[in-house]
């Protein structure tokens, strides 16, 4: 009987002898001996379950994260009316910084994504360090920006009374710049080498301590505005203090921790000029829909428009972090199998997280339509904030199905190192597309905050469609190459040039 077994198991192919988890994905994709179908099933249970497995613990990283800035939206239109669109306009502009902070925190999660997948590890704790010092001198200059605020609002041609409580709302914030500068990078120092829950349960403390607090200084201290601002920032600098201390005394990171290094000074400027063009994508992305509010502030009935137009985007962006938990996912992955040298392992990586994404999406836009004249009961009790929000609901809709699809393919990007083109590509189908058009059909054409709306799902979807085209057209073993030159390129040993 034992021979029979034998035999038998000689007949099947190798990778099916083993449990998935003991298979490599490039082993099963690359294996001539399995049908097509049976090493496409195979593959996809193998990165399901990584993807999930990265995916889920950084969706719920990235909505406490926008959940607190939402909560503090909620308890703002509790207070009236105006301190709601006083906090959504001070959010969205606050949006300029932390765009810029994430996106340069982007290009460490390129290079010690490729790093550790190609098991230079010694580097990855160098990169933390340079890449944090980089973006703390880049927060000066927006700590003077943003002390500036209330004259800049009224300069873009805010309300008066609205832009006064706004710029009181970002004074608030002004500490938490350098939270991001510490928080970004070790966030992406730490998802590089697949860890992701303890930043969860981290996130998870902080949105409890800042609900907490946030209700003892708006209904016991009687705080406002600047009472929320204030609790915001104190939670953000509690996740820096925890993940710093998680990092710094774990022995799990002993081979990509070695501690404080004057290596990190080396350099500042060649890896600035690597981190301005993942600035610029991601920044170009986030204050993308922030124009929107912005754009609000100058239609008709300004307050009602934003405060119709905050609680949609709040909606979308709750939807957009379950997209953004797969972007960090599927950024790890192909940064990861880049680094290892497997490249039909990245491709199939960056299509099944965009197609994962892309129907959890369409479920979130049916839930959404499906509530869309209570929802906005959440974070306000006007029945007129409540009907405009429903008529705009169709249009949010559209959004989040496209958001299921567009940040994806931009962690994709990130994981291969593709932040400047796609960079280029935001520049053409938001700025020239997207917003001309919107403002043409909101203000010339009179269609308000639709006409708006309706020109910025234009540029998304052009943008959308032209990064499946050049996912689609990639060569993945040439950017296996790229990766591997990049990683010399950036080796510690020598310093770095500019190609």
């Amino acid at each position: 009987m034992a021979v029979v077994n034998e035999t038998t198991d000689l007949r099947r192919p190798l990778v099916e002898q083993k449990p998935l988890d003991d298979v490599g994905l490039e082993s099963v994709l690359a294996d001539g001996s399995l049908p097509y179908r049976r090493r496409m099933y195979l593959g996809a249970c193998i990165e399901v379950k990584l993807l999930f497995r990265l995916a889920l613990p950084a969706i719920l990283v990235y909505l406490v994260n926008s959940g607190m800035g939402i909560s503090a939206r909620i308890f703002a239109g509790h207070l009236g009316g105006q301190e709601l669109a006083a906090a959504s306009i001070g959010n969205s502009c606050f949006s300029l910084v932390y765009g810029l902070m994430m996106g340069m925190g982007s290009a460490v999660e390129t290079l010690c994504g490729q790093a550790y997948g190609a098991h230079r590890y010694d580097m990855l704790g160098v990169y933390l360090q340079r890449a944090t010092i980089v973006l703390a001198l880049v927060g000066l200059p927006m700590t003077v920006l943003y002390t500036f605020s209330y004259p800049l609002l009224l300069l873009l041609g805010e309300p008066k009374t609205v832009s006064y409580m706004a710029s009181l709302y970002i004074a608030g914030l002004i500490p938490q710049i350098f939270a991001y500068a510490v928080n970004f990078t070790a966030q992406k120092f730490l998802q590089a080498q697949s860890v992701v829950v303890p930043s969860a349960c981290i996130s998870a403390a902080a949105l409890l301590l800042q609900i907490s607090l946030t209700w003892i200084t708006v209904y016991v201290m009687d705080l406002g505005l600047m009472g929320i601002a204030s609790v915001l920032t104190i939670s953000w600098w509690f996740i820096v203090v925890a993940q710093t201390l998680y990092i710094t005394t774990n022995q799990r990171f002993r081979h990509t921790w070695a501690g404080l290094s004057w290596r990190s000074f080396h350099g500042l400027w060649s890896f600035f000029q690597f981190s301005a063009g993942s600035a610029v994508m991601i920044c170009l992305e986030l204050w993308y829909s922030q124009i929107l509010v912005l754009l609000a502030g100058l239609l008709k009935d300004p307050a009602l428009s934003l405060d119709s137009l905050s609680i949609c985007l709040s909606i979308s962006v709750l939807s957009f972090m379950v997209s953004i938990g797969f972007n960090a996912a599927v950024s790890v992955r192909t940064s990861n199998e880049l680094g290892a040298g497997n490249p039909k392992s990245a491709m199939f990586s960056a299509w099944t997280a965009t197609s994962v994404s892309f129907v959890i999406s369409i479920a979130e836009a049916l839930a959404m339509l499906a509530s869309r004249d209570y929802i906005s009961y959440i974070f306000t009790a006007d029945v007129d904030v409540a009907k405009a929000v429903s008529e705009l609901c169709p249009f949010l809709a559209v959004t989040i199905i496209l958001n299921g699809i567009q940040p994806v393919l931009s962690g994709v990007a990130v994981g291969c190192g593709w932040q400047t083109y796609v960079a280029y590509v935001n520049i053409s189908c938001y700025y020239i597309v997207g917003i001309p058009v919107g403002c043409i059909l909101g203000f010339t054409f009179d269609f308000q905050a639709k006409g708006i709306w309706t020109g910025m799902i234009g540029g998304t979807l052009m943008q959308t469609l032209i990064l499946l085209y050049v996912t689609y057209r990639t060569d993945w073993d040439k950017e296996v190459e790229e990766a591997r030159k990049r990683l010399d390129m950036w080796d510690d040993k020598k310093e770095p040039r500019q190609t």
